[in-house]
This record gives C-alpha cells, sequence and structure tokens, in this order.
C-alpha cells in the first residue's frame, strides 16, 4: 500500500534560472500538497501533463528525492524517515534510468539481485518466468549497449521486479516502445494487480490508462485536481472520451488561475 499524505517539494532557482523563467521567486514549488492512497491489488494511474509534477512525486515515492515536507508510506514503512527498508519493498522503472552498456542482461539482472540479497533458487525461479514473458531469452547473453530500446526496456523492467517487489512504481513504462513489447508491459502490470501487489503508473497514453485503471489522479502544476476511482471518473465525466475529459479538467484549471 501507498499513502500520501500533505506532499511538497520545492526546489531552488539560482540567478541562471531566475532570468530564464522570469521570476524574482527564489524556489520552484513541483509538488504543492497533494495527498492520496494506492491499494494492493489495485492499479492507480497518476495523469498529467509534462511539467505537472508527476516524475518528482514518483521519484518521491521511490526515495530518489526526499519531500520538502508531507508524508510517504511503503508497505506500512515511513518511506521519508527510513528510505532503505521503505526502497527494498519498490520497484520502480522509468525510462530515464541508465543501464551497464558493458553487462549482459543476465548479468545486470544478477548483480541488481544479489543486491536485494535475492537468494539463488528465487532468482532462477523469477529470472525464467520473466525471461520468458518478456521474450529476453534470445538476448541474454548479448551486451546491453548492443541492445534496442525495446530490449533495454525489456533489461529495465526485469531489474525493476527481480526482488519481488510489494509496491511497483511505473513512470512511463511504455513511452517510444514498439506495439509488441508495449503489450508486454501491460501484461505484467495486470500480473502485479493479480498478485495482490500495489501498483501505480504515470502514462500519457490515454487508451492505457482506460484498459488499466482502477483509481487515479490528475495533477497540473504541482496541484490534484482529481483523486477518485475510475468508475467514479466516467460516471461523472461531461465529454464523450477519457482523453477529451482530461484535456476539459486542465483547460478548466489553467482557466481558473488566470
Amino acid at each position: 500500500m501507498i499513502k500520501v499524505e500533505n506532499l511538497r517539494k520545492e526546489f531552488p532557482l539560482g540567478r541562471t534560472l531566475q532570468k530564464e523563467l522570469a521570476t524574482k521567486e527564489k524556489i520552484a514549488v513541483a509538488v504543492d500538497n497533494i495527498s492520496f492512497q494506492c491499494q494492493p491489488g489495485r492499479i492507480f494511474s497518476l495523469l498529467g501533463p509534462n511539467g505537472a509534477g508527476k516524475t518528482t512525486t514518483m521519484r518521491m515515492l521511490s526515495t530518489i528525492f526526499k519531500p520538502t515536507s508531507g508524508n510517504i508510506e511503503i508497505a506500512g514503512i515511513n518511506a521519508v524517515t527510513n528510505s532503505r527498508d521503505a526502497r527494498r519493498k519498490i520497484g520502480f522503472l522509468t525510462g530515464s534510468t541508465g543501464l551497464y552498456a558493458r553487462l549482459t542482461p543476465n548479468e545486470l539482472i544478477k548483480y541488481f539481485a544479489d543486491l536485494y540479497e535475492v537468494s539463488d533458487a528465487d532468482f532462477k525461479i523469477r529470472k525464467e518466468k520473466l525471461f520468458d514473458l518478456l521474450d529476453m531469452n534470445d538476448f541474454q547473453n548479448k551486451r546491453i549497449g548492443k541492445l534496442s530500446t525495446g530490449m533495454k526496456q525489456k533489461v529495465s523492467i526485469c531489474r525493476t521486479m527481480i526482488h519481488d517487489p510489494e509496491v511497483i512504481v511505473f513512470d512511463e513504462p511504455t513511452s517510444g516502445l514498439d506495439v509488441i513489447t508495449a503489450e508486454n508491459i501491460i501484461s505484467l502490470i495486470r500480473d502485479c494487480k493479480n498478485d495482490g501487489k500495489t501498483v501505480i503508473f504515470s502514462s500519457h497514453i490515454m487508451s492505457e490508462v482506460d484498459l488499466l485503471c482502477d483509481d487515479m489522479a490528475i495533477v497540473h502544476k504541482g496541484k490534484l485536481l482529481y483523486n477518485g476511482t475510475m468508475e467514479n471518473f466516467r460516471s461523472n465525466q461531461q465529454e464523450s472520451s477519457l482523453t477529451a475529459e482530461f484535456i476539459r479538467i486542465i483547460h478548466e484549471s489553467n482557466a481558473a488561475t488566470v
């Protein structure tokens, strides 16, 4: 389970950024006092346009960033005061995470399994399951630097899942991938839900959100505009599609701040 309470993240602005942004403010507020919960066995989607604060929120959930204020609980652990123990419960997938180009998928996945103290027996079972699901066996011994974008994303997924985390954070998991690879990732997300894991993901692809989402939040300019079930969102939407309703909510928010 994930519990987020009054989460806020500020970044200092140097003189160069102040000039570029034409502001005298000394801080930028990326996430502004948001709260939500993600339940086990359900898929929670965090939506918002570019620069909304989604990735910053994901990185705080994954203990990469420390909040300026507020609290995060991961599987019963306070992730702000006890980030190391919380991190062991988390699998975090993002397209911006680098891979070791000189290693093979086999070597890299084993390295991360050892970091998480996964037993040899569990490693073998999990690796075989993930490699079969993602069709990785043909390139498991090739150097990662020689792999395609889709292949590298599959390696990142295995790294995310090899320690069998209770909480999975997917930040734009299918961005830039081919249809087959994207479908494999969607299948994996469904498997995580069916296994009772807590899943949170962000995506710009509304068809994926419509297909997978049980609960969702919409953030814009760091603020929470919607937080509830997908069923409730659909029953109250004013537009004919999820995409159109999302755009309407964002435009209304912009108009309200003018």
